[in-house]
């Protein structure tokens, strides 16, 4: 499957971008290549030995789960898929919503495995009572047809969709993760997103005039020469206006991304448009907004996902941005992604 040892390669890799070198890393790379390796073979049968077909990474915000697996994708050489979990959920739902029969999970899995002998799920994050209740009976299936899984998450298993409703009918995925899966965790010292101190260029707080003044300086130079095109996205009967748009660049208030009814499949078709977005307004965030964070939480993962650039505003500075005490956790990574994202100037 690999050309020559993923070790030797990583290191190859990190030194021409100039990464550190971490032996953390290498062991989970190790660990990776014996997994994409491992076949079905005679000693399996005879000791009835389970070949695992998942490899489940979890790790705190900012180790490089990401970065690691996507460099350990680019060396597989055979039929394989990378989505971000999210996607690969809206995908299931639309094939379901169009196949509408008992057999449409069975259906779904067949077509996969038609095509593909790896898929990678990035950012495993369960968050609705729809996917909770599918996902054991989904992933029975897939790990009945053999295809390998790899997943990235910042969460531990045991601790996905925790305190969500009716985990009970919940934790058979859990269960039938652990039976088929290896679990690593990826342990590093530091958030690599925030080693390079330098100023966010393109976050601006707090909200007011002088704040709207930088932005507007911002979004005219950039739309300068440029006619506004309104922009109308239907998803699913759902129909969303893009009022700012201008040749790839839309500007919008937070509440017309995160505190209407709209979620995933929206943004993905939003990017599917833009390529730099500004977001104003962006508030602290309590238990009084949790449905709004979570929905900005979503936003930010798929924007991160598609390399879309962000200019923001928000009420406090990154660090200070407060968040409600049930997304605490999650909303570490949302803020070291903006931070990345908001870097430097197009």
């Amino acid at each position: 499957m690999f050309k020559n040892k993923l070790n030797d390669l990583f290191i190859e890799f990190c030194k021409k971008k100039k990464f550190e070198i971490n032996d953390s890393q290498l062991a989970i790379i190790s660990l990776l290549e014996k997994f994409f390796q491992s076949k079905k073979n005679l000693f399996n049968l005879f000791f009835n030995s389970k070949m695992k077909l998942c490899f489940y990474l979890h790790g705190g915000v900012g180790v490089g789960k990401t970065m690691l697996l996507n460099f350990v994708y680019d060396q597989i050489k055979t039929k394989k898929l990378r989505l971000h979990f999210n996607e690969f959920m809206i995908n299931f739902h639309n094939f379901r919503h169009k196949q509408k029969d008992d057999n449409s999970i069975k259906s779904f899995v067949k077509n996969l495995k038609n095509n593909y002998e790896i898929i990678y799920l990035d950012e495993l994050q369960v968050t609705n009572v729809v996917d909770a209740m599918i996902l054991g009976k989904l992933f029975e299936v897939i790990f009945s047809e053999n295809i390998k899984i790899i997943i990235t998450t910042n969460i531990k298993l045991d601790n996905l969709y925790k305190d969500g409703l009716q985990r009970e009918q919940f934790l058979s995925f859990i269960s039938i993760i652990k039976k088929n899966s290896i679990q690593k965790e990826l342990l590093l010292g530091d958030d690599y997103r925030l080693l390079n101190k330098g100023n966010t260029k393109r976050i601006f707080y707090p909200l007011n005039e002088k704040t709207t003044f930088k932005i507007n300086q911002i979004f005219r130079e950039l739309t300068r020469d440029q006619k506004n095109k309104e922009k109308i996205i239907t998803t699913k009967g759902r129909i969303f206006k893009i009022n700012n748009y201008f040749n790839g660049i839309a500007r919008f208030k937070f509440n017309d991304l995160c505190d209407t009814n709209i979620g995933a499949e929206d943004y993905i078709n939003v990017t599917s448009l833009c390529n730099h977005i500004f977001i104003e307004g962006v508030p602290n965030f309590n238990e009084n907004n949790s449905n709004q964070q979570l929905r900005f939480i979503t936003l930010i993962d798929i924007f991160y996902e598609k390399k879309i650039t962000l200019t923001l505003s928000l009420q406090n500075s990154l660090i200070y941005l407060s968040s409600s005490k049930k997304h605490f956790e999650i909303f570490k990574r949302t803020k070291s992604r903006l931070h990345e994202m908001t870097q430097n100037l197009c």
